[in-house]
């Protein structure tokens, strides 16, 4: 299933109407004066479509189609949402990347959107996506059909990704960068800045499958094990990785004086408390029977990820 769920979000996206252009080349300049009404103007359509198309895992679309899909068979249905996610998370990459950020040249293996077109379009794709992510699921079909269940899960985004969520973990990412590390600043950046961005497509996910409430809970578990094992992961990679493997920079976390979870406990006790969240995702799931053997196998590849 995991060719199906990102052949689906890859055609979604590269195919959208509101983002789509006849030439992938970026543009950097306004095509007139005055863009026709209801459409997204140049350069900013171009600026969005090229962080939003470049080659990716799709994990966490993947991950939103799949907790649906233990549920209900139609998974198509929930597409929109996937793709809304994967908006978010686009948008987190680019404001992420900003000089006044991380200040990163690479991004997914090509130049980070501000060196292409420039701070400013930067800062206005990345709000362009985050506000056409709410607009994608509020205008999907699946919220016509089904308008209590879709705005359960419309919600658990917004807040998955925001102000107590994703960017009060990226908040204390940037504002303790250079402090010394302590477990529970460690464990809150972790659980904010990437977890909750793996919670929210599975609780979002079985939400709109109209799941139980102890199937919810279930896939809470699953997303913030899941979450934190992949940052841990993701911090040794810094490490120990290959730039051109994971398509950014690495050994950048140390240069900035960043809060890791290698810093706080060491490579082999981060290695170690990857496994344990892991296992707590796979069982966590335990519930959904057969039906949650793609997830599971999905939590398992974070361990041995190179990228």
């Amino acid at each position: 299933m995991m060719n199906a769920y990102r052949d689906a979000v890859e055609n979604a996206l590269a195919n959208n109407p509101f983002l789509h252009q006849e030439q992938e080349a970026p543009i950097t300049q306004p095509d007139c004066a005055s863009p026709d009404e209801g459409t997204i103007p140049q350069p900013l359509r171009s600026s969005m479509r090229y962080s939003l198309v470049l080659p990716s895992k799709r994990l966490r679309p993947i991950m939103l189609l799949a907790a649906y899909h233990m549920v209900k068979e139609d998974w198509e249905s929930a597409l929109p949402f996937a793709c809304a996610l994967e908006m978010i998370h686009t948008y987190s990459l680019i404001h992420d990347d900003l000089p006044a950020m991380d200040n990163d040249a690479l991004r997914r293996g090509k130049p980070t959107n501000h060196l292409v077109y420039g701070e400013d379009m930067a800062i206005l794709a990345g709000d362009g996506l985050l506000n056409f992510a709410y607009e994608t699921m509020l205008c999907a079909p699946i919220s016509d059909a089904d308008p209590k269940n879709a705005l359960r899960a419309t919600r658990e985004m917004a807040m998955r990704a925001g102000v107590r969520g994703m960017i009060a973990g990226q908040t204390l990412d940037v504002k303790l960068e250079g402090h010394e590390p302590t477990p529970q600043s460690v464990r809150y950046i972790h659980l904010h800045k990437t977890a909750d961005l793996f919670t929210a497509p599975l609780v979002a996910g079985l939400m709109l499958a109209g799941a139980s409430d102890e199937m919810i809970e279930a896939g809470r578990v699953y997303g913030q094990n899941v979450g934190c094992a992949f940052q841990i992961v993701d911090d040794l990679l810094d490490l120990e990785g290959d730039a051109v493997t994971l398509g950014k920079e690495t050994g950048m976390d140390v240069q900035r004086g960043k809060m890791t979870w290698p810093t706080v406990f060491g490579t082999e006790k981060s290695r170690e408390d990857a496994k344990e969240a892991i296992d707590h995702a796979v069982n966590a799931l335990s519930c959904f029977g057969e039906k949650a053997d793609f997830l599971s196998n999905l939590a398992k590849q974070t361990l041995v990820r190179t990228m």
